[in-house]
């Protein structure tokens, strides 16, 4: 069917009945005249041969073939068009000559001409021959030719070929009728192909033609023709053809300025509405369209002499609302040069106060920062004080804890010692009973020992043996310990008291052999310890006691050496709780972690936290649903350098290197002061007279070995030092100062030593400040907690669960995708944290100045404290030699202390970094700040981007259900009322939708393809181009310009 893309595309959405009666339609049409049938007839009303009478006769059917040719260019297939424009036919060629001729009547009036024709007509070539001449001028290009220079579109001037009487006559004749408007509709089919458009644009007279045919007095036939321009206006390099078009207007109507005549026809058509909006339409449009600013005023003064601006004022209450458009359109789109001036006034104002206020932000950022180094260091001073009194408490716990413990014990013997006093009293009583009643005699011996005899010995003489006879008595009272706590023995009776020492240790040692005699074997054995000489009474009853308790309670064990029983368990450590795999419903995805071993989460965060609680509270099945699978040099030695003695000058004489010579001389320069000031400053270490950059970039100077040798060479010699060069005499004075390097390098060093301490002080406060918040964070526990108990949900069933994980896998939250590939893990984990612990939502406001550590070499910053330190000892042993110096006396006294606490600072923040960093389960000495540190700023960074894409989502998943319930509401309503539309209405709105997605801005850009020229036409019709870019107007800013692009085919 010969259709273009875009209506084949329309084509194919129809339904097969619909498609059925088009190509029924197409197979009954049948083309009902070939092009050179309508050619020559057109070209037969061109024949100026022709009489008049015959002429009368033809040209009635004039207009009936014109519009038979406008429907066959229309709507006949691209091959017909093209054989109508072809190089035998020359069918364009045939239709402007038609046009030409037709109006000319209507651009050179006859009647005004009259009475200078005979003349005009002796300079002037015959009608005839001006055909001829327009005819043999306009050879067809291809479609690709060049466009027309402008020159040549002004080579064919009207008042240059003047028409004969006759010609004129039956020109007055066609004029009447309806000719030109079926041309320019002729045209305008032809050019709405992109094949004819291109011829149209390179022919050199048709553009011409069509803006001539404004002089046409048939308001239809100018809108139509105002239309048309405007189109191409429109067209990428139209512009320039227009403007070209009015130029050869302007010469051929006699104007005195260009559009002289339109702004005549719009002010004298205002009966007519729709000639004027198509006239202010192509006004706004040939003005604004173009893209240099200098051209559009330029355009616009061109109007505004015309009087346009005072005509529009009258116009602005006119009641037609599609007129009032174009008008409003033009003045939004219109420059007000003074405006313009006054705002570039406003404009340089505004930059000044800009860049006043940006020299105002960087003072008050210097102030910002000063302000946050004052605060990190107020922080790191607490966090210090609070760390010391961490320490002071544990230390008072560990004393509260032993002194509890002592307490404890000595309750215990308090207790015991009341309770053996208890029993000592009884046995006392019953001793003094059994006395009374004669059953046992109490003996004094003459050594002060006392024994008690039964009545029955106490009336005979004592045997040598009565110790074993006293142990006997007591033997039942330690046997019957064996089946109860064995009592301690009893202390010695009142009357006893005087008794000898050794006499209570026979009686001791007695009733120890009876008691261990009464123990099991193990028990017996360790219970040799308390034999000793000198064990006291309480601690051998106490320590008897323990162990017996410790065998009835039916555990085995063993006494030590101080009768402490333990038990023969076996080697009770921290063991971890084994970790059973868990089963999911679906396969998941691997998350790629780098895992921890059970032996490496002793003392760190893991150790703290529960991922299976957090598994009880998630919804697992959620998380399985969205994230289950789819399946299912060398250096120079300059020793060795032999050293140039050249010639400065013809006195001069020079033993440095010359290069070396030469810097040091625009060095000495730069300084300004002789070699004397020099050498005394750096004897006083003056850094007052040397500042300290002079003092740095004459340390590159200082003398080599082999320097000093020429040097002391040519003074041994006596040589005159006044032939040496400056650079010579300052280095041989340079090179006497005692201790110079060392001299150099104190000086160096104190005035660099605030700039460093100023520098070092804030990055170790930092890395506290960021260690100790970092550790301290219960809510970064909580989402550590939360990833490892979804990793090991995800990772159990194939890799077995973990007990923590390094760092570094944070960074794979981002990698382990959903299962629609529309959101990440830490998506996921976001989502968690918002709904079931939104309490910890804000973590990353528990981690303080976390970046700025990130930032820190901490081993370098150690490094330059060392250096401090070293630098403060070599000034310390300066001094000590010239301890008349004042200054290095009062540089040591101002800042030892600030070195010391600096030293300080270091230790502590090693300290602090060191435990932060065991306490996640990583290794201080691989693990620098500026690897630790980065790891949580990314996390951090990726969780608030995470947390924005969620909302947006939830927004946007929000607004799309709401407009889905209203849609539902609607088509609710529409189909109770009418339900047969909703098939309809359902595919309007999918087409609605479609044209939405593929709108990517309100930029009406067409195409150079067919059915360009109708699309642009019935957009201006629509009023839907009516704004264009970059004006800077006081009223508005206008959206975009159409642009055509006029590709060549």
């Amino acid at each position: 069917m010969n259709l273009p893309p875009d209506k084949a595309r329309l084509l194919r959405q129809y339904d097969n009945e619909k498609k059925w009666e088009l190509i029924c339609d197409q197979e009954r049409f049948q083309v009902k005249n070939p092009p050179h049938t309508y050619i020559q007839k057109l070209k037969g009303y061109l024949d100026p041969a022709v009489t008049r009478k015959k002429f009368r006769r033809r040209v009635q059917e004039s207009t009936q073939v014109l519009r038979e040719l406008e429907i066959s260019l229309r709507t006949n297939h691209i091959g017909w068009v093209r054989e109508f424009l072809n190089e035998e036919n020359k069918g364009l060629d045939v239709l402007v000559e038609y046009l030409s001729f037709a109006q000319y009547a209507v651009t050179f009036d006859f009647e005004s001409l009259e009475n200078n024709v005979e003349n005009s007509m002796d300079k002037s070539k015959p009608w005839s021959r001006s055909i001829e001449d327009l005819h043999r001028g306009s050879n067809l290009p291809s479609p690709v030719g060049n466009s027309v220079s402008r020159s040549g579109r002004h080579s064919t001037l009207r008042y240059n070929t003047l028409p004969s009487r006759r010609t004129l006559k039956n020109s007055r004749l066609v004029s009447k009728k309806d000719d030109v408007h079926v041309c320019i509709m002729c045209l305008r089919a032809i050019m709405n192909y992109q094949y004819g458009f291109n011829m149209v644009m390179s022919h050199p007279h048709a553009v011409n033609e069509i803006a001539l045919s404004l002089n046409n007095k048939n308001p239809r036939t100018k809108a139509l023709v105002l239309e048309l321009l405007a189109a191409v206006c429109l067209v990428r390099g139209g512009h320039e053809i227009i403007l070209s078009a009015f130029d050869n207007f302007k010469e051929v109507c006699g104007e005195k300025q260009r559009f002289e005549k339109l702004m005549e026809h719009f002010r004298n058509e205002d009966n007519n509405i729709d000639f004027m909006v198509a006239c202010m339409q192509f006004i706004n449009i040939v003005v604004h369209s173009v893209e240099d600013m200098n051209f559009r005023v330029h355009l616009q003064y061109e109007f505004t002499k015309l009087g346009l601006d005072e005509y529009l004022d009258k116009l602005k209450h006119t009641e037609s609302d599609k007129l009032q458009v174009q008008i409003q359109a033009y003045l939004d789109n219109v420059f007000d040069v003074g405006a313009l001036l006054e705002d570039a006034e406003t404009k340089n104002a505004a930059l000044e106060r800009v860049e006043e206020l940006e020299e105002n932000i960087s003072h008050l950022s210097e102030k910002l920062q000063d302000t946050e180094n004052e605060a990190m260091a107020k922080i790191v001073e607490l966090e210090k004080q609070l760390m010391q009194r961490n320490k002071e408490l544990d230390v008072i716990r560990e004393i509260y804890k032993d002194a509890n413990t002592q307490v404890h014990t000595l309750r215990k013997m308090v207790k015991e010692k009341e309770e053996a006093i208890q029993r000592q009293s009884t046995l006392e009583k019953k001793i003094h009973e059994l006395e009374k009643q004669g059953t046992i005699k109490i003996q004094k011996k003459g050594d002060g020992d006392i024994s008690i005899l039964p009545v029955a010995l106490a009336s005979g003489m004592v045997p040598a043996g009565s110790e074993a006879v006293a142990g006997t008595c007591v033997a039942p009272v330690a046997g019957a310990a064996s089946s109860v706590p064995l009592p301690p023995p009893p202390p010695p009776l009142p009357a006893l008291a005087a008794a000898s020492e050794a006499g209570r240790k026979r009686f001791l040692r007695g009733w120890m052999k009876t008691a261990r005699r009464s123990l099991p074997g193990r028990a017996a054995r360790s219970f040799q310890a308390l034999q000793g000489d000198n064990l006291a009474l309480a601690r051998s009853s106490s320590s008897a006691e323990m162990p017996t308790q410790k065998l009835q309670s039916g555990h085995t064990g063993c006494f030590s050496a101080v009768g402490e029983f333990v038990i023969s368990s076996p080697l009770l450590s921290l063991a971890v709780k084994i970790k059973k795999p868990i089963k999911t419903k679906f396969r998941m995805p691997v998350f790629n972690w780098v895992a921890l071993k059970p032996n490496q989460i002793n003392g760190t965060v893991f150790n703290e936290i529960d991922d299976e609680r957090i598994l009880e509270d998630l919804n697992v099945d959620e998380f399985e649903e969205i994230f289950k699978t789819k399946a299912q040099g060398p250096a120079i030695d300059l020793t060795s350098s032999k050293q140039k003695i050249t010639q400065k000058g013809s006195n001069k004489v020079t033993l440095l290197d010359a290069n070396r010579a030469k810097n040091l001389a625009i060095t000495l320069r730069k300084a300004g002061k002789t070699a004397d000031e020099i050498c005394k400053a750096i004897h006083v270490f003056d850094l007052k007279t040397l500042p300290v950059d002079f003092v740095e970039c004459l340390m590159r100077f200082l003398p080599t070995e082999n320097e000093v040798k020429v040097l002391r060479l040519y003074e041994r010699e006596r040589k005159p030092i006044e032939n040496l060069s400056d650079e010579d005499r300052f280095m041989m004075q340079f090179s006497k100062i005692e201790r110079l390097m060392q001299k150099m390098t104190i000086m160096a060093f104190i005035g660099n030593f605030a700039e460093s301490i100023q520098m070092l002080t804030p990055q170790l406060h930092a890395i506290i400040a960021a260690s100790v918040s970092i550790k301290s964070s219960q809510k970064l526990k909580k989402i550590l907690e939360i990833i490892l108990a979804l990793g090991n949900y995800m990772n159990s069933s194939k890799r077995g669960a973990v007990y923590g994980f390094k760092l570094k896998s944070l960074d794979l939250l981002l990698e382990t995708k959903s299962t629609d590939r529309k959101q990440t893990l830490l998506h996921y984990i976001s989502n968690v944290v918002k709904e079931k612990y939104q309490h910890v939502s804000l973590f990353y406001n528990e981690l303080h100045y976390v970046e700025k550590a990130a930032a820190v070499s901490l081993e370098n910053v150690l490094l330059d404290v060392k250096e401090l330190q070293r630098g403060l000892d070599l000034t310390k042993r300066e001094y000590t030699m010239h301890d008349h110096n004042t200054m290095l006396k009062e540089f040591i006294q101002n800042n030892e202390g600030k070195l010391k606490k600096l030293q300080d600072d270091a230790k502590i923040a090693q300290d602090a970094f060191d435990d932060a960093v065991k306490y996640f389960g990583e290794n201080p000495k691989t693990t620098p700040p500026s690897v630790f540190f980065p790891v949580f700023v990314r996390f951090v960074k990726a969780y608030k981007q995470a947390e924005e894409e969620n909302e947006l989502r939830k927004k946007q998943e929000q607004a799309l259900m709401e407009k889905l319930m209203e849609q539902e509401a609607l088509m609710e309503q529409q189909d109770q009322k009418s339900p047969s539309h909703k098939t309809k209405r359902q595919q309007q709105e999918l087409i609605a939708e479609l044209r939405r997605r593929q709108v990517k801005d309100n930029r009406h850009v067409y195409e150079g393809k067919d059915g360009a020229i109708e699309d642009i036409i019935t957009a201006l019709k629509k009023n839907n181009i009516t704004k264009f870019p970059n004006v800077h107007s006081r009223v508005r800013i206008s959206s975009s310009t159409p642009v055509v692009e006029d590709t060549q085919s």
